[in-house]
């Protein structure tokens, strides 16, 4: 009896030392995600997220290998539900947790507080949050994966001058750390382009009703209104333009390209909607077709507005590990500075702040309760 026990036990520690030895053939990278998955912008976190999730489940699949070992991604995600005070508490959590790659924040109101404790622990951070301020705190190793403000709000005020032939508009912003920056960077190149900017309104991020505000802006008889802020005001907001008889066109960035935008908006969203998206045309991108079909597949959804950077910012960190056949976040982060990586949804090179060198902007508008690109300006 006592043979067949021993027998046993070898067999558990032969299984133990080849599962060590395996263990020891791997290094574990974990990528942390921050984002709104709950709340009125939870749509957008869980997409953000998937696009991660996809990259490193391919990842995974390959595998990626350095020095001989095999590196095996995990996403640690975390809600920081679109508020500063949560996602510093998420921040600091995912630095205590020894993650030192991190996609995220979503929304700039949480970058700009989150990024000082990502600094202060030296992890890298690739994030679409688009308030210029983000890049210019002075942190290594915080990279912008999409067009900043400065771009969203400008092509979409010399778009709305050349192309449309706007000559007034009124400004509306939801006093977000996004919303402001994006207003202020259009009407500063709205006034430049020629229009005359006859009022500025402001909301909240939380709010419904706007019919005092537009109630406000009816009598200056604006040709288009834009708005600094998120589909869950902006669908809303359409409606209540249309109701009040107003025939003001309604211009916006990028958080008011996407499908949430037609649902909330209904019939009130079409032709009359503009908005500024950071990057080319997934469609017409080499690899973005590809993409689409793989994110659909995966998750039975088509990717919204920014899976694709999420996806190409996982696959940037691990580009970067194997050039420098390291995980540690500093030599990975200096590779990012110095190099070029090509993905889906544009080419990343980066500038001394950690903004992209070239980002092109594309100009949508609805059809069918969902975004469809006009041109890429």
């Amino acid at each position: 009896m006592r043979h067949t026990h021993l027998a046993g036990a070898l067999a558990l520690a032969a299984m133990s030392a080849m599962a060590a030895g395996a263990a020891a053939q791997e290094t574990v990278v974990r990528i942390g995600h921050s984002g709104p998955l709950s709340g009125a912008q939870a749509f957008s976190g869980k997409d953000n997220e998937n696009g991660a999730r996809l990259a490193v489940e391919e990842l995974n699949a390959k595998p990626v290998t350095i020095g001989g070992k095999k590196l095996r991604f995990e996403l640690v995600s975390e809600d920081d539900q679109g508020d500063p005070k949560a996602g510093v508490n998420v921040a600091q959590k995912l630095a205590d947790g020894g993650v030192r790659y991190v996609v995220g924040p979503y929304n700039s109101g949480v970058a700009i507080p989150a990024s000082r404790v990502y600094a202060n622990a030296g992890v890298v951070v690739a994030s679409v949050a688009s308030n210029p301020k983000l890049t210019q705190q002075g942190y290594k190793n915080l990279f912008r994966v999409n067009a900043s403000d400065t771009q969203l709000g400008s092509r979409m005020a010399l778009y709305a001058a050349k192309e449309l032939k706007i000559k007034t508009v009124a400004v509306i912003d939801d006093r977000t750390a996004f919303g402001q920056g994006l207003a202020e960077e259009f009407k500063r190149a709205a006034r430049a382009a020629g229009m005359t900017v006859a009022g500025h309104e402001y909301t909240t991020d939380k709010a419904v009703d706007f019919t005092s505000i537009l109630t406000k802006l009816r009598p200056k008889n604006v040709e288009a209104i834009f708005f600094g802020g998120y589909a869950p005001q902006g669908g809303p907001m359409a409606r209540q333009i249309r109701q009040l008889g107003i025939k003001a066109k309604l211009l916006g960035g990028d958080t008011i390209c996407t499908a949430e935008m037609g649902k909330l908006g209904g019939d009130a969203v079409g032709a009359n909607v503009l908005c500024s998206q950071g990057g080319a045309l997934l469609d017409k991108a080499a690899s973005g077709p590809g993409f689409k079909a793989k994110f659909k597949k995966r998750f039975n959804a088509e990717p919204d507005v920014y899976a694709a950077s999420y996806y190409d910012a996982v696959h940037l960190f691990a580009q970067a590990m194997q050039q420098t056949s390291s995980v540690e976040p500093a030599k990975v982060g200096a590779a990012i500075s110095a190099g070029s990586y090509q993905g889906v949804a544009g080419t990343y090179a980066f500038d001394a702040k950690g903004d992209m060198k070239a980002s092109p902007v594309t100009i949508y508008t609805f059809k069918g309760g969902q975004p469809s690109a006009l041109t890429s300006y």
